[in-house]
Protein backbone atom coordinates (compact mmCIF):
# COMPACT_ATOMS: atom_id res chain seq x y z
CA UNK A 1 0.00 0.00 0.00
CA UNK A 2 2.72 2.45 0.96
CA UNK A 3 4.75 1.44 -2.09
CA UNK A 4 1.82 2.15 -4.41
CA UNK A 5 1.25 5.54 -2.82
CA UNK A 6 4.91 6.44 -3.22
CA UNK A 7 4.91 5.37 -6.88
CA UNK A 8 2.03 7.72 -7.81
CA UNK A 9 4.15 10.92 -7.99
CA UNK A 10 6.79 9.12 -10.07
CA UNK A 11 4.15 7.83 -12.48
CA UNK A 12 2.66 11.30 -12.82
CA UNK A 13 6.09 12.82 -13.42
CA UNK A 14 6.86 10.19 -16.08
CA UNK A 15 3.55 10.85 -17.78
CA UNK A 16 4.11 14.61 -17.73
CA UNK A 17 7.61 14.21 -19.14
CA UNK A 18 6.42 11.95 -21.97
CA UNK A 19 3.57 14.34 -22.80
CA UNK A 20 5.89 17.36 -22.91
CA UNK A 21 8.42 15.50 -25.02
CA UNK A 22 5.75 14.39 -27.47
CA UNK A 23 4.31 17.90 -27.77
CA UNK A 24 7.79 19.36 -28.20
CA UNK A 25 8.42 16.92 -31.02
CA UNK A 26 5.14 17.92 -32.68
CA UNK A 27 6.04 21.61 -32.38
CA UNK A 28 9.49 20.95 -33.86
CA UNK A 29 7.93 19.04 -36.73
CA UNK A 30 5.49 21.90 -37.32
CA UNK A 31 8.32 24.44 -37.41
CA UNK A 32 10.21 22.29 -39.91
CA UNK A 33 7.15 22.09 -42.17
CA UNK A 34 6.64 25.85 -41.93
CA UNK A 35 10.29 26.47 -42.79
CA UNK A 36 10.19 24.09 -45.76
CA UNK A 37 7.17 25.94 -47.17
CA UNK A 38 8.20 29.47 -46.22
CA UNK A 39 6.42 31.33 -49.00
CA UNK A 40 3.16 29.47 -48.57
CA UNK A 41 3.30 29.87 -44.78
CA UNK A 42 3.80 33.64 -45.03
CA UNK A 43 0.88 34.05 -47.41
CA UNK A 44 -1.25 31.78 -45.24
CA UNK A 45 -0.63 33.71 -42.02
CA UNK A 46 -1.07 37.11 -43.67
CA UNK A 47 -4.74 37.20 -42.70
CA UNK A 48 -3.93 36.38 -39.07
CA UNK A 49 -1.17 39.02 -39.01
CA UNK A 50 -3.47 41.73 -40.35
CA UNK A 51 -6.27 40.79 -37.95
CA UNK A 52 -4.05 40.79 -34.85
CA UNK A 53 -2.31 44.02 -35.85
CA UNK A 54 -5.62 45.76 -36.45
CA UNK A 55 -7.07 44.53 -33.15
CA UNK A 56 -4.13 45.70 -31.06
CA UNK A 57 -3.87 49.04 -32.85
CA UNK A 58 -7.59 49.83 -32.55
CA UNK A 59 -7.72 48.85 -28.88
CA UNK A 60 -4.59 50.88 -28.09
CA UNK A 61 -5.93 54.03 -29.78
CA UNK A 62 -9.40 53.76 -28.21
CA UNK A 63 -7.93 53.11 -24.77
CA UNK A 64 -5.46 55.97 -25.18
CA UNK A 65 -8.11 58.52 -26.12
CA UNK A 66 -10.48 57.15 -23.45
CA UNK A 67 -7.82 57.43 -20.75
CA UNK A 68 -7.03 60.96 -21.90
CA UNK A 69 -10.66 62.04 -21.60
CA UNK A 70 -11.14 60.27 -18.28
CA UNK A 71 -7.96 61.82 -16.89
CA UNK A 72 -9.11 65.24 -18.02
CA UNK A 73 -12.45 64.82 -16.26
CA UNK A 74 -10.69 63.54 -13.14
CA UNK A 75 -8.46 66.60 -13.28
CA UNK A 76 -11.49 68.74 -12.48
CA UNK A 77 -12.03 66.81 -9.27
CA UNK A 78 -14.26 63.85 -8.46
CA UNK A 79 -15.67 64.86 -5.08
CA UNK A 80 -18.04 67.59 -6.22
CA UNK A 81 -21.56 67.66 -7.60
CA UNK A 82 -23.55 70.25 -9.52
CA UNK A 83 -27.02 71.22 -8.28
CA UNK A 84 -29.09 72.83 -11.04
CA UNK A 85 -32.64 74.16 -11.11
CA UNK A 86 -34.90 72.54 -13.67
CA UNK A 87 -35.06 74.28 -17.02
CA UNK A 88 -38.32 75.52 -18.52
CA UNK A 89 -39.30 72.25 -20.22
CA UNK A 90 -38.46 70.14 -17.17
CA UNK A 91 -40.30 72.56 -14.86
CA UNK A 92 -43.40 72.47 -17.07
CA UNK A 93 -43.44 68.65 -16.98
CA UNK A 94 -43.45 68.59 -13.17
CA UNK A 95 -46.62 70.73 -13.04
CA UNK A 96 -45.28 72.61 -10.00
CA UNK A 97 -44.88 76.28 -9.27
CA UNK A 98 -41.99 78.42 -10.37
CA UNK A 99 -38.63 76.73 -9.78
CA UNK A 100 -36.03 78.82 -7.96
CA UNK A 101 -32.56 78.26 -6.60
CA UNK A 102 -31.34 81.45 -5.00
CA UNK A 103 -28.82 82.77 -2.50
CA UNK A 104 -30.96 81.73 0.50
CA UNK A 105 -30.99 78.12 -0.75
CA UNK A 106 -27.22 78.24 -1.12
CA UNK A 107 -26.79 79.53 2.42
CA UNK A 108 -29.10 76.80 3.78
CA UNK A 109 -27.06 74.10 2.04
CA UNK A 110 -23.89 75.64 3.43
CA UNK A 111 -25.08 75.59 7.05
CA UNK A 112 -27.27 72.45 7.17
CA UNK A 113 -25.23 69.87 5.23
CA UNK A 114 -22.32 68.57 7.36
CA UNK A 115 -20.98 66.33 4.57
CA UNK A 116 -20.54 69.34 2.25
CA UNK A 117 -16.99 70.57 2.68
CA UNK A 118 -17.20 73.69 0.52
CA UNK A 119 -19.50 75.08 -2.15
CA UNK A 120 -19.67 77.85 -4.70
CA UNK A 121 -22.54 79.41 -6.63
CA UNK A 122 -22.02 79.32 -10.37
CA UNK A 123 -23.52 82.06 -12.50
CA UNK A 124 -22.74 81.53 -16.18
CA UNK A 125 -23.16 83.75 -19.23
CA UNK A 126 -21.69 83.38 -22.74
CA UNK A 127 -22.46 86.81 -24.18
CA UNK A 128 -19.93 89.06 -22.46
CA UNK A 129 -17.55 91.43 -24.17
CA UNK A 130 -14.09 92.15 -22.76
CA UNK A 131 -12.20 95.25 -23.89
CA UNK A 132 -8.68 96.44 -23.13
CA UNK A 133 -7.41 99.50 -24.90
CA UNK A 134 -8.32 99.16 -28.57
CA UNK A 135 -8.73 95.38 -28.42
CA UNK A 136 -12.07 93.66 -27.85
CA UNK A 137 -13.07 90.03 -27.39
CA UNK A 138 -16.72 89.17 -27.91
CA UNK A 139 -18.83 86.19 -26.76
CA UNK A 140 -16.61 85.47 -23.76
CA UNK A 141 -18.06 83.01 -21.18
CA UNK A 142 -18.28 84.63 -17.73
CA UNK A 143 -18.29 82.58 -14.54
CA UNK A 144 -19.58 84.17 -11.36
CA UNK A 145 -18.11 82.14 -8.49
CA UNK A 146 -16.57 82.34 -5.02
CA UNK A 147 -12.99 81.84 -3.91
CA UNK A 148 -13.78 78.14 -3.30
CA UNK A 149 -14.34 77.50 -7.00
CA UNK A 150 -10.64 77.16 -7.76
CA UNK A 151 -10.27 74.39 -5.15
CA UNK A 152 -13.49 72.58 -6.09
CA UNK A 153 -12.72 72.52 -9.83
CA UNK A 154 -8.93 72.38 -9.51
CA UNK A 155 -8.74 75.59 -11.53
CA UNK A 156 -6.05 77.87 -10.09
CA UNK A 157 -4.26 81.00 -11.24
CA UNK A 158 -0.59 80.79 -12.24
CA UNK A 159 -0.02 84.54 -12.21
CA UNK A 160 -1.41 87.09 -9.80
CA UNK A 161 -4.06 86.03 -7.29
CA UNK A 162 -7.66 84.85 -7.18
CA UNK A 163 -10.24 87.17 -5.63
CA UNK A 164 -11.01 86.53 -1.96
CA UNK A 165 -14.07 86.38 0.35
CA UNK A 166 -14.02 90.14 0.96
CA UNK A 167 -14.31 90.73 -2.80
CA UNK A 168 -17.30 88.36 -2.86
CA UNK A 169 -19.03 90.02 0.12
CA UNK A 170 -18.58 93.52 -1.26
CA UNK A 171 -19.39 92.54 -4.87
CA UNK A 172 -16.10 94.08 -5.98
CA UNK A 173 -15.38 94.64 -9.68
CA UNK A 174 -12.39 92.31 -9.88
CA UNK A 175 -11.73 89.81 -12.65
CA UNK A 176 -9.48 86.85 -13.47
CA UNK A 177 -8.66 86.22 -17.14
CA UNK A 178 -8.19 82.99 -19.05
CA UNK A 179 -5.15 82.47 -21.26
CA UNK A 180 -7.07 82.64 -24.54
CA UNK A 181 -8.69 85.94 -23.55
CA UNK A 182 -5.27 87.27 -22.61
CA UNK A 183 -3.91 86.25 -26.00
CA UNK A 184 -6.80 87.77 -27.95
CA UNK A 185 -6.38 91.04 -26.05
CA UNK A 186 -2.77 90.97 -27.32
CA UNK A 187 -1.20 91.43 -23.92
CA UNK A 188 0.74 89.41 -21.37
CA UNK A 189 0.78 88.95 -17.61
CA UNK A 190 1.69 92.60 -17.17
CA UNK A 191 -2.04 93.29 -17.43
CA UNK A 192 -2.35 92.23 -13.78
CA UNK A 193 -3.17 95.38 -11.79
CA UNK A 194 -4.60 97.06 -14.90
CA UNK A 195 -8.25 97.60 -15.76
CA UNK A 196 -10.39 96.00 -18.44
CA UNK A 197 -14.01 96.59 -19.38
CA UNK A 198 -16.51 93.74 -19.04
CA UNK A 199 -19.78 94.69 -20.76
CA UNK A 200 -18.73 98.33 -20.42
CA UNK A 201 -18.04 98.04 -16.69
CA UNK A 202 -14.57 98.66 -15.33
CA UNK A 203 -12.87 95.67 -13.64
CA UNK A 204 -9.49 95.31 -11.98
CA UNK A 205 -7.46 92.33 -13.25
CA UNK A 206 -6.14 90.38 -10.26
CA UNK A 207 -4.80 87.25 -11.93
CA UNK A 208 -4.44 85.00 -14.97
CA UNK A 209 -5.77 81.43 -14.93
CA UNK A 210 -3.60 78.43 -15.67
CA UNK A 211 -3.96 76.91 -19.14
CA UNK A 212 -6.47 74.04 -19.39
CA UNK A 213 -6.54 73.45 -23.14
CA UNK A 214 -9.52 72.23 -25.14
CA UNK A 215 -12.03 69.53 -24.28
CA UNK A 216 -14.34 68.09 -26.93
CA UNK A 217 -13.80 71.14 -29.14
CA UNK A 218 -14.45 73.64 -26.34
CA UNK A 219 -11.67 76.08 -25.47
CA UNK A 220 -11.58 76.09 -21.67
CA UNK A 221 -9.17 79.03 -21.58
CA UNK A 222 -11.68 81.32 -23.29
CA UNK A 223 -13.29 82.47 -20.03
CA UNK A 224 -13.18 85.08 -17.28
CA UNK A 225 -14.17 84.76 -13.60
CA UNK A 226 -15.71 87.36 -11.32
CA UNK A 227 -17.36 87.20 -7.85
CA UNK A 228 -20.85 85.73 -8.09
CA UNK A 229 -22.29 88.69 -6.20
CA UNK A 230 -20.90 90.96 -8.89
CA UNK A 231 -22.33 88.66 -11.53
CA UNK A 232 -25.80 88.95 -9.92
CA UNK A 233 -25.57 92.72 -10.22
CA UNK A 234 -24.35 92.37 -13.79
CA UNK A 235 -27.02 89.83 -14.80
CA UNK A 236 -30.00 90.31 -12.47
CA UNK A 237 -32.17 87.94 -14.52
CA UNK A 238 -30.13 84.99 -13.19
CA UNK A 239 -30.72 85.87 -9.53
CA UNK A 240 -33.30 83.10 -8.97
CA UNK A 241 -31.68 80.29 -10.96
CA UNK A 242 -28.17 79.89 -9.57
CA UNK A 243 -26.50 76.48 -9.92
CA UNK A 244 -24.39 75.26 -7.00
CA UNK A 245 -21.05 73.47 -7.03
CA UNK A 246 -20.82 71.43 -3.81
CA UNK A 247 -17.75 69.45 -2.76
CA UNK A 248 -18.18 66.51 -0.38
CA UNK A 249 -15.82 65.84 2.52
CA UNK A 250 -14.57 62.71 0.73
CA UNK A 251 -15.40 60.35 -2.12
CA UNK A 252 -17.06 57.92 0.28
CA UNK A 253 -19.34 60.67 1.62
CA UNK A 254 -20.65 61.83 -1.77
CA UNK A 255 -23.96 59.89 -1.40
CA UNK A 256 -24.46 61.35 2.10
CA UNK A 257 -23.83 64.87 0.83
CA UNK A 258 -26.24 64.31 -2.05
CA UNK A 259 -28.93 63.11 0.36
CA UNK A 260 -28.46 66.10 2.66
CA UNK A 261 -28.69 68.58 -0.21
CA UNK A 262 -31.84 66.88 -1.47
CA UNK A 263 -33.45 66.98 1.97
CA UNK A 264 -32.63 70.66 2.58
CA UNK A 265 -33.83 71.88 -0.83
CA UNK A 266 -37.04 69.84 -0.73
CA UNK A 267 -37.89 71.28 2.68
CA UNK A 268 -37.17 74.84 1.57
CA UNK A 269 -39.19 74.43 -1.64
CA UNK A 270 -42.14 72.87 0.22
CA UNK A 271 -42.22 69.67 -1.83
CA UNK A 272 -44.67 67.06 -0.55
CA UNK A 273 -43.77 63.39 -0.09
CA UNK A 274 -43.78 61.66 -3.48
CA UNK A 275 -43.50 64.89 -5.45
CA UNK A 276 -40.57 65.04 -7.92
CA UNK A 277 -37.56 67.21 -7.21
CA UNK A 278 -37.50 70.64 -8.83
CA UNK A 279 -33.71 70.46 -9.20
CA UNK A 280 -31.10 68.08 -10.61
CA UNK A 281 -27.92 66.82 -8.94
CA UNK A 282 -25.10 65.75 -11.29
CA UNK A 283 -22.23 63.91 -9.64
CA UNK A 284 -18.76 64.16 -11.13
CA UNK A 285 -17.77 60.64 -10.04
CA UNK A 286 -20.72 59.24 -12.00
CA UNK A 287 -19.56 61.15 -15.04
CA UNK A 288 -16.11 59.58 -14.72
CA UNK A 289 -17.68 56.11 -14.49
CA UNK A 290 -19.76 56.83 -17.59
CA UNK A 291 -16.63 57.85 -19.50
CA UNK A 292 -14.90 54.65 -18.40
CA UNK A 293 -17.88 52.53 -19.43
CA UNK A 294 -18.04 54.22 -22.83
CA UNK A 295 -14.30 53.64 -23.29
CA UNK A 296 -14.55 49.94 -22.39
CA UNK A 297 -17.64 49.36 -24.54
CA UNK A 298 -16.06 51.12 -27.52
CA UNK A 299 -12.86 49.10 -27.12
CA UNK A 300 -14.76 45.81 -26.96
CA UNK A 301 -17.05 46.58 -29.90
CA UNK A 302 -14.29 47.84 -32.20
CA UNK A 303 -11.97 44.97 -31.25
CA UNK A 304 -14.78 42.52 -31.96
CA UNK A 305 -15.48 44.06 -35.36
CA UNK A 306 -11.83 44.07 -36.35
CA UNK A 307 -11.25 40.52 -35.10
CA UNK A 308 -13.82 39.24 -37.61
CA UNK A 309 -10.93 39.26 -40.06
CA UNK A 310 -9.54 36.35 -38.02
CA UNK A 311 -12.20 34.21 -39.67
CA UNK A 312 -10.72 35.01 -43.07
CA UNK A 313 -7.24 34.10 -41.86
CA UNK A 314 -8.57 30.92 -40.23
CA UNK A 315 -10.22 29.78 -43.45
CA UNK A 316 -6.91 30.25 -45.23
CA UNK A 317 -5.20 28.15 -42.56
CA UNK A 318 -7.76 25.37 -43.00
CA UNK A 319 -7.35 25.33 -46.79
CA UNK A 320 -3.57 25.09 -46.56
CA UNK A 321 -3.74 22.35 -43.94
CA UNK A 322 -6.11 20.32 -46.16
CA UNK A 323 -3.60 20.66 -48.99
CA UNK A 324 -0.84 19.61 -46.59
CA UNK A 325 -2.78 16.48 -45.63
CA UNK A 326 -3.15 15.57 -49.31
CA UNK A 327 0.53 16.14 -49.97
CA UNK A 328 1.63 14.04 -46.97
CA UNK A 329 -0.69 11.09 -47.45
CA UNK A 330 2.22 8.68 -47.85
CA UNK A 331 3.81 9.95 -44.62
CA UNK A 332 0.52 9.42 -42.79
CA UNK A 333 0.25 5.88 -44.18
CA UNK A 334 3.79 4.99 -43.17
CA UNK A 335 3.30 6.34 -39.63
CA UNK A 336 0.10 4.39 -39.22
CA UNK A 337 1.57 1.20 -40.67
CA UNK A 338 4.30 1.19 -38.00
CA UNK A 339 1.87 1.71 -35.14
CA UNK A 340 1.04 5.41 -35.17
CA UNK A 341 -2.24 6.14 -33.37
CA UNK A 342 -5.03 8.31 -34.65
CA UNK A 343 -4.71 10.77 -31.81
CA UNK A 344 -0.97 11.15 -32.51
CA UNK A 345 -1.62 11.94 -36.18
CA UNK A 346 -4.44 14.31 -35.25
CA UNK A 347 -2.35 16.04 -32.59
CA UNK A 348 0.52 16.53 -35.03
CA UNK A 349 -1.56 18.30 -37.68
CA UNK A 350 -3.50 20.23 -35.08
CA UNK A 351 -0.21 21.40 -33.57
CA UNK A 352 0.98 22.57 -36.98
CA UNK A 353 -2.18 24.65 -37.44
CA UNK A 354 -1.90 26.17 -33.96
CA UNK A 355 1.82 26.94 -34.38
CA UNK A 356 1.14 28.57 -37.76
CA UNK A 357 -1.61 30.78 -36.33
CA UNK A 358 0.39 31.59 -33.19
CA UNK A 359 3.41 32.69 -35.22
CA UNK A 360 1.11 34.94 -37.25
CA UNK A 361 -0.29 36.32 -34.00
CA UNK A 362 3.18 37.06 -32.64
CA UNK A 363 4.13 38.91 -35.82
CA UNK A 364 0.85 40.84 -35.60
CA UNK A 365 1.57 41.81 -31.98
CA UNK A 366 5.02 43.10 -32.94
CA UNK A 367 3.58 45.13 -35.82
CA UNK A 368 0.88 46.51 -33.50
CA UNK A 369 3.51 47.71 -31.04
CA UNK A 370 5.51 49.28 -33.86
CA UNK A 371 2.50 51.16 -35.26
CA UNK A 372 1.43 52.50 -31.85
CA UNK A 373 5.00 53.55 -31.05
CA UNK A 374 5.37 55.44 -34.33
CA UNK A 375 1.96 57.11 -33.82
CA UNK A 376 2.85 58.15 -30.27
CA UNK A 377 5.85 60.11 -31.60
CA UNK A 378 3.51 62.71 -33.10
CA UNK A 379 3.50 65.79 -30.85
CA UNK A 380 -0.31 66.15 -30.96
CA UNK A 381 -1.02 62.51 -30.15
CA UNK A 382 -2.33 61.52 -26.74
CA UNK A 383 -0.31 58.96 -24.73
CA UNK A 384 -0.93 55.50 -26.20
CA UNK A 385 -0.16 52.26 -24.40
CA UNK A 386 -0.97 48.76 -25.61
CA UNK A 387 -2.91 47.02 -22.80
CA UNK A 388 -1.63 43.57 -21.96
CA UNK A 389 -5.13 42.11 -22.05
CA UNK A 390 -5.40 43.04 -25.73
CA UNK A 391 -2.15 41.18 -26.46
CA UNK A 392 -3.38 38.12 -24.57
CA UNK A 393 -6.74 38.35 -26.33
CA UNK A 394 -5.14 38.61 -29.77
CA UNK A 395 -2.80 35.67 -29.18
CA UNK A 396 -5.62 33.64 -27.66
CA UNK A 397 -7.87 34.32 -30.63
CA UNK A 398 -5.11 33.42 -33.10
CA UNK A 399 -4.37 30.15 -31.29
CA UNK A 400 -8.10 29.47 -31.04
CA UNK A 401 -8.43 30.02 -34.78
CA UNK A 402 -5.69 27.44 -35.29
CA UNK A 403 -7.59 24.92 -33.18
CA UNK A 404 -10.95 25.72 -34.77
CA UNK A 405 -9.84 25.63 -38.38
CA UNK A 406 -7.18 22.97 -37.91
CA UNK A 407 -9.46 20.35 -36.41
CA UNK A 408 -11.02 19.35 -39.74
CA UNK A 409 -7.70 18.75 -41.58
CA UNK A 410 -6.31 16.99 -38.51
CA UNK A 411 -9.36 14.74 -38.27
CA UNK A 412 -9.14 13.98 -41.98
CA UNK A 413 -5.52 12.94 -41.55
CA UNK A 414 -6.32 10.84 -38.48
CA UNK A 415 -9.05 8.75 -40.10
CA UNK A 416 -6.98 7.79 -43.15
CA UNK A 417 -6.48 4.04 -43.39
CA UNK A 418 -2.79 3.13 -43.76
CA UNK A 419 -3.39 0.78 -46.71
CA UNK A 420 -5.56 3.31 -48.47
CA UNK A 421 -2.99 6.01 -47.81
CA UNK A 422 -0.18 3.95 -49.32
CA UNK A 423 -2.40 2.83 -52.17
CA UNK A 424 -3.36 6.45 -52.82
CA UNK A 425 0.31 7.35 -53.06
CA UNK A 426 0.92 4.36 -55.36
CA UNK A 427 -1.96 5.43 -57.57
CA UNK A 428 -0.52 8.88 -57.85
CA UNK A 429 2.87 7.49 -58.80
CA UNK A 430 1.32 5.02 -61.29
CA UNK A 431 -0.82 7.73 -62.79
CA UNK A 432 2.21 9.95 -63.08
CA UNK A 433 4.23 7.22 -64.82
CA UNK A 434 1.33 6.43 -67.16
CA UNK A 435 0.97 10.10 -68.01
CA UNK A 436 4.70 10.34 -68.65
CA UNK A 437 4.60 7.24 -70.91
CA UNK A 438 1.65 8.61 -72.83
CA UNK A 439 3.42 11.92 -73.27
CA UNK A 440 6.53 10.16 -74.56
CA UNK A 441 4.48 8.08 -77.00
CA UNK A 442 2.75 11.18 -78.33
CA UNK A 443 6.07 12.92 -78.78
CA UNK A 444 7.58 9.86 -80.55
CA UNK A 445 4.55 9.60 -82.83
CA UNK A 446 4.79 13.33 -83.58
CA UNK A 447 8.46 13.15 -84.48
CA UNK A 448 7.99 9.91 -86.48
CA UNK A 449 5.23 11.57 -88.44
CA UNK A 450 7.36 14.58 -89.18
CA UNK A 451 10.30 12.37 -90.26
CA UNK A 452 8.10 10.21 -92.51
CA UNK A 453 6.72 13.32 -94.12
CA UNK A 454 10.18 14.61 -94.88
CA UNK A 455 11.19 11.26 -96.47
CA UNK A 456 8.13 11.26 -98.67
CA UNK A 457 8.81 14.81 -99.71
CA UNK A 458 12.38 13.96 -100.68
CA UNK A 459 11.32 10.89 -102.65
CA UNK A 460 8.68 12.79 -104.57
CA UNK A 461 11.11 15.52 -105.43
Amino acid sequence: MIRSLVSIPFAFARWAYNTCARNAQNILTALVQIWVNKGRSILTTLGIIIAVTSTITVVAFVQGFGNYMTGMVRGYGTQFMVVRPLNWDEWRETGQGRVTLDVDDIEAVRTECPHVKRLSPFIYSETAEVAYGLEKVKAVPVRGVTEHYQVIRNYFVDAGWFFGPIDVETAANVIVLGRTVLKQLQCDESIIGQYVYLDERRFLVTGVLEAKGSMMGHDQDLTVMIPYTTAINLYPGLRHSIPILAEATGEESIPDAQGEITRVLRQRHGLQLGAPDDFRIERQDQMVKEFENIRNIASGVLAGIVSISLLVGGIGIMNVMLVSVSERTREIGLRKSIGGRRRDIMLQFLTEAVVLCTLGGVVGVVLGYVITFVASLHPSMVPINVPLWSVALALGFSAGAGVLFGIIPAFKAAILHPIEALRHELKIQTTGVARADATCERRQFFFRGRGHGRRRGVAGH
